[in-house]
């Protein structure tokens, strides 16, 4: 089994999500359920399967497609179901607009029972060869493929459905031309199914009256024409652009649970794409199966395909298949993610007019307001900045959070080389989001500190951040202060701790500018991607484990999901755990690979909060030298 770091894992024992895949056979192994399951297992998964049709196939031509019989249909869904229940379900091809209803009127009795599972639907209508594959009782294969099952019997029971832009076109009976299109297409789609939808761009090629003669690999005198049509309709020929509309997503930042966005990756130059459609809606289950929320599972699954593509080698005469080449972990593989509409800041915006609005021209002028529209409207976070944050030493250690000045001034007198002071006020806390400091490096209940007390405003609080700001200094630490970045540019702080909410709303090229270090908050792949285009100083992961302080709308991300992020990002950033972190889970945490953790509570409510800290940092020192000794032993053996 591939492990997360691309070699070799000794055998999991613990049992395996189950994933079902229902969808055709293709007989030639490199789509289909063949493809399905080969992934769902290359995921960490255990891949069962409902077949719907059997299919005549090979890399170059679909000869056959018989659907199975409603019976057979039936019996595979109720035979698995009372042993295997899925925690996801992708489902492929379906055979006619029979099939569709059946299905449909099973997946309404199975959600009773089992709300939460998601469902993934892949239209799939053409195979790679170009041969139509629903055949909606037709006979006449070509004809067929100029019709279009429909889908509005699944409205309000999926998850996400993945149609590529032939499909979209068809699925919305709308002209999905230009960019523009494209988009309002997958918003109606959208709304008319209410779910979500990626409408995947990869494939779209405009230079023909007839999309589906266009579909495929372009010969080289077609190059140039091909650019130019590409950049007339608003696409950029360099890239694979997939669009992703989010409908209530589950458990997802309110940040984002809504939003539009749009997911570019480098175009990968290959003929073998067989079942990438295919492979993309399986992966998207098989991450969807292990706990994370469904923009994290469309992101790891699109950088999945892209690698897949990368490696895939022909086998027939035909488009070979993709191939698999586990969990995801180079960074250049995963989409940069372009905010496509003003649904970060709209949030923000109506979070502050919900909550206080005679303070909203305090918290954000029209000025502000106006800047942050133009920036989340139009920039791309990538390209907000030219030149990354300033670069701190991958070794921040344990990274203590705090609340009062008493309390920094005896750690840093201690010798504490990295703090972050968090002051929350009724000003720069109005949004509904109330978590604890662990979970966000400090984020507390609107209106009221730890202590019960009312939070500080105004010269009260600028007094204090300017004196936390000079200890900082004398002592000779890397001080950061949570949120208050105009004061912190004002009194030359070190740097500055922002949760994704602030993002929007604050000036980062002023904190660029002024030569401050910046920390960003991630609770997800999807965030931590937004925080990676803003090149931080490090990236804090969290919540890690439960807290009692506070709800939060998504589940402890836990040691698994963390040793994904560290996998991804440790190359490139100083990694902070956050979240519950305590002296009974502190070795769990370091041999996830991560570099730093952060405490709040295991300083801030421990009766000797120096001692404390000293107990945590001689464990975390500990671990990390029986980790170094541990490398040490294997190079020895390598070379023995």
């Amino acid at each position: 089994m591939q492990g997360i770091h691309g070699g070799k894992l000794p055998m999991n024992t613990e049992r395996p999500a189950f994933v079902w895949t229902i969808a055709g056979s293709d007989s030639g192994g490199g789509a289909g359920i063949q493809a399905d399951l080969a992934t769902i297992q290359d995921l960490g998964c255990h891949g069962c399967s409902v077949v719907t049709t059997v299919t005549a196939q090979s890399s170059v031509a679909v000869t056959l497609v018989e659907p199975v019989s409603a019976a057979m249909l039936m019996a595979q869904l109720t035979t698995l179901l009372s042993d295997l229940p899925p925690k996801a379900i992708k489902i492929g091809l379906l055979a006619d607009q029979t099939q569709v209803a059946l299905l449909a009127d099973w997946i309404a009795s199975f959600k009773i029972h089992y709300p939460s599972v998601p469902v993934i639907v892949d239209p799939v209508m053409v195979a790679s060869c170009g041969d139509a594959l629903a055949v909606d009782n037709c006979q006449d294969i070509k004809s067929a493929a100029k019709s279009a099952l429909d889908f509005k019997p699944f409205k309000g029971l999926i998850e996400l459905i993945t149609p590529n832009v032939l499909e979209l076109g068809r699925l919305t009976h709308s002209d999905v031309s230009t960019k523009a299109q494209f988009a309002a297409a997958a918003l109606a789609l959208s709304q008319s199914l209410d779910c979500s939808v990626l409408a995947k761009g990869g494939d779209v090629s405009f230079g023909s009256t007839d999309i589906l003669d266009d579909t495929h690999a372009q010969t080289q005198t077609h190059t140039n024409a091909l650019d130019t049509a590409y950049k007339s309709n608003g696409w950029d020929l360099e890239l694979a652009e997939d669009y992703l509309v989010c409908r209530q997503v589950r458990a997802s930042s309110k940040l984002h649970h809504n939003g539009r966005f749009w997911l570019a990756s480098q175009r990968v130059n290959t003929r073998h794409n067989h079942g990438s459609g295919c492979t993309l809606s399986s992966a998207i289950a098989a991450v969807l199966a292990q706990g994370f929320v469904l923009q994290d599972a469309v992101v790891v699954a699109k950088a999945y395909v892209s690698q897949g593509l990368s490696a895939a080698t022909g086998l027939g005469q035909g488009p070979g298949p993709l191939a698999r080449t586990g969990w995801p972990n180079d960074l250049s593989r995963y989409a940069k993610i372009n905010l496509c509409d003003g649904n970060f800041i709209s949030h923000h915006l109506n979070q502050h007019l919900d909550v206080r609005s005679d303070l909203v021209a305090t918290v954000l002028s029209a000025t502000d307001q106006a800047t942050a529209q133009v920036r989340i409207a139009s920039t791309p976070p990538q390209n907000i900045l030219s030149h990354c944050f300033k670069v701190l030493d991958a070794d921040l250690g344990v990274y203590p959070v705090v609340s009062d000045l008493t309390m920094l001034e005896s750690l840093l007198a201690a010798g504490v080389k990295t703090v972050q002071l968090r002051i929350k006020t009724d000003i720069s806390e109005l949004t509904t989001t109330t978590a604890p400091a662990e979970f966000d490096l400090g984020k507390s209940a609107l209106g009221r500190c730890e202590s019960g007390e009312p939070e500080l405003i105004g010269s009260e609080l600028e007094a204090q951040i300017q004196t936390a700001i000079a200890l900082g200094k004398h002592f000779n630490a890397q001080l950061f202060i949570n949120d208050h970045w105009q004061l912190a540019i004002k009194y030359h702080a070190f740097g500055v701790h922002l949760g994704q909410e602030d993002l929007a709303v604050t000036d980062l090229a002023a904190i660029q500018a002024a030569g401050l270090a910046l920390g960003i908050s991630s609770h997800s792949y999807f965030e931590l991607l937004l925080a990676h285009q803003y090149s931080p100083s490090y990236i804090a992961l969290g919540h890690i484990f439960p807290t009692t302080t506070k709800q939060m709308p998504s589940a402890p991300q836990g040691l698994a999901k963390l040793t994904h992020y560290v996998a991804l990002l440790q190359d490139h950033y100083p990694l902070v755990a956050i979240g519950g972190i305590d002296l009974t889970n502190l070795a769990k945490v370091k041999a996830s690979g991560v570099g730093n953790i952060a405490v709040v509570r295991a300083i801030t409510k421990a009766k000797e909060p120096l001692a404390a800290f000293a107990k945590l940092s001689q464990a975390w020192e500990q671990c990390s030298l029986s980790e170094e000794l541990a490398v040490k032993h294997e190079l020895v053996a390598k070379h023995e």
